[in-house]
């Protein structure tokens, strides 16, 4: 088994128990302690469980990394999954992007397009966005949450509704073994429900650590995406959940 593989077994075995100790694991994956240690250690820095003395539990579901944090996180992955997107985006289509250090990511990829019209509620989307001359960057109206940029509230809602785009590209916090997607935020999550109701397309894009995350707020279901775009496959009940629901599984190489 690859130490990807058995990372993702273990966020899976977290979930379903919600606690699991260093024996357990190391009994089922017939390893040392010290490998489940490690194992343990670097999903917790990943954000995916908590690491307790003795084992591992579920991770927070009710806040976030800080932003800085999540910048730099997983930049590698983040970047594979942007160009791969990029090239799925047609010259001269319209979109809108969300909140999100992934899609901050996607924005940066964005700019070898041409003619793009972009409606973001994400600060910083906007600023890497407008230094294309041939691109239409329009800012969602709203509260600028100060922490990372990003717009939410009401009047961010009711300004997404008038639109429809060809495709969303929507950042997540975390997805479920069932398939919904999940984040932090509830003003962030209406305006995100809003962005894929008026969409004809969806491409969501999330690197592997957002499989089996825990967050509070249901933002949707996997099925009311058109595409994933990962860097990994995700583990078998997600795998199984996304091909019923007819989503294209789309891994950045």
């Amino acid at each position: 088994m690859t130490l990807n593989a058995r990372h993702e077994q273990i966020v899976e075995l977290v979930g379903e128990r919600g606690f699991m100790t260093i024996e357990a694991l190391t009994e089922h994956f017939n390893v040392t302690p010290q490998t489940i240690r490690r194992d343990l250690n670097t999903l917790d820095e990943a954000g995916r469980l908590r690491r307790y003395h003795g084992g591992a539990g579920l991770s927070a579901s009710t806040r976030n990394l800080a932003y800085a944090e999540r910048r730099i996180r997983n930049l590698d992955e983040k970047q594979r999954i942007a160009a791969t997107i990029a090239e799925r985006v047609p010259d001269n289509s319209s979109l809108f992007i969300n909140i999100g250090t992934t899609t901050e990511t996607i924005a940066k990829a964005l700019l070898e397009k041409q003619g793009l019209t972009v409606i973001t509620n994400n600060l910083h989307v906007a600023s890497i966005l407008c230094s294309r001359d041939d691109f239409t960057v329009i800012i969602a109206g709203g509260m600028v949450r100060n922490r990372d940029g990003g717009v939410i509230g009401e009047a961010t809602e009711e300004f997404v509704r008038q639109f429809k785009v060809d495709i969303a590209i929507i950042g997540i916090s975390g997805i479920d073994g069932d398939g919904d997607l999940l984040d932090f935020d509830y003003q962030e999550v209406r305006v995100a429900q809003a962005i894929i109701e008026h969409s004809r397309q969806v491409y969501l894009a999330a690197d592997h650590t957002k499989f089996g995350r825990n967050a509070m707020i249901r933002l949707g279901h996997i099925s009311q995406a058109t595409h994933l775009f990962t860097d990994s496959r995700p583990h078998q009940r997600l795998s199984d959940t996304i091909a019923q629901a007819g989503v294209k599984l789309v891994i950045a190489n």
